[in-house]
């Protein structure tokens, strides 16, 4: 469990004093996650989820809750950050920055089918235009400035095969020119852990915002392709893939800049992955409970990519 910071119901119960949502009847934390602290909270008027950030700061917040604000009232399904008696989406507990949001309804599915390919597909095509119209600007922090920063600290943990792969995928990503691409906030994070579904297969909403920023839109699709659509062993599975691009279509056609771009975009979203997983496992932060990925499962989809992409659409 991902818990680095412990809020006490005593505390939480003071703090919430700043609210008008009742009083706390449970607290409990919320295992996944590797970035925040995370608890589900019962008052006595609702369900929430309260996370303490553990790494952004005061000035980096407004993008993320005014973004998940935006979105909300714009009819894309996903949780909504709750003001406090003076109007603020968030303040400081325990010392670290903290917001309260409604608590969507459904259980994240492990194993998707083409149906929730489908309809995953239309809502991210949906957000992405949604979110055009926000006026927000916070770069993607974990894009290409930080992958440059984090490579030479994983490097020394690497055997020589692993440390080649992720300096030529570095090499030329860095080369790679994409400012003929649609950009906007995105999610960046579209994992199948951060996604609801209701036991009839309905999407509740989409969750954990805190890695959004501002990038190519095309990026946002690659993460999400690269975690939905694939195998065990991290190829492409073709009917979840053409279920989940033909819905984004619908919604948002690709243009020829981004048809071009696809097979490099795929790649740099499996490097970003692998990169920061490598930097959660080798040099992890000390926390009461945390968890962590397995780094090669995103080694072996960066190479995988790097042999076949498929075309876009």
């Amino acid at each position: 469990m991902s818990v680095f910071t412990t809020v006490t119901p005593e505390a939480l119960s003071l703090w919430l004093r700043r609210y008008t949502i009742g009083s706390l009847v449970d607290l409990k934390g919320i295992a996944e996650g590797i970035e925040n602290t995370n608890y589900f909270v019962t008052t006595s008027q609702g369900r929430y989820v309260l996370t303490l950030f553990e790494r952004l700061g005061s000035e980096e917040l407004p993008f993320y809750v005014n973004l998940m604000s935006h979105l909300a009232r714009h009819g894309v399904p996903c949780p909504a950050p709750i003001p406090d008696r003076n109007g603020a989406l968030f303040g400081v507990l325990n010392g670290k920055p903290a917001a309260l949001v409604t608590r969507l309804s459904g259980r994240p599915v492990l194993d998707p089918e083409e149906r929730h390919c489908a309809r995953l597909g239309a809502v991210l095509a949906d957000m992405h235009q949604a979110a055009l119209s926000y006026a927000g600007r916070l770069d993607n922090p974990r894009g290409l400035s930080w992958w440059r920063e984090t490579a030479p600290k994983v490097t020394p943990f690497l055997d020589e095969p692993r440390r080649a792969l992720l300096t030529t995928e570095l090499r030329e990503q860095s080369s790679q020119n994409w400012r003929e691409l649609p950009r906007g906030p995105v999610h960046a994070d579209l994992f199948r852990d951060n996604v609801l579904w209701e036991s009839e297969g309905t999407l509740g909403g989409v969750i954990d915002f805190y890695f959004a920023g501002i990038d190519t839109l095309l990026f946002d699709v690659a993460v999400t392709v690269n975690d939905w659509c694939i195998t065990p062993e991290g190829e492409i599975e073709p009917r979840r893939y053409r279920a989940l691009i033909s819905a984004y279509r619908a919604v948002r056609e690709f243009n020829a800049a981004e048809h071009a771009a696809w097979p490099h975009m795929l790649r740099a979203a499996a490097l970003r992955f692998w990169l920061s997983r490598l930097f959660d496992f080798y040099l992890p932060r000390k926390g009461e409970l945390t968890h962590t990925h397995d780094p090669e499962h995103f080694r072996r989809i960066l190479e995988a990519r790097r042999a076949h992409t498929p075309a876009l659409g």
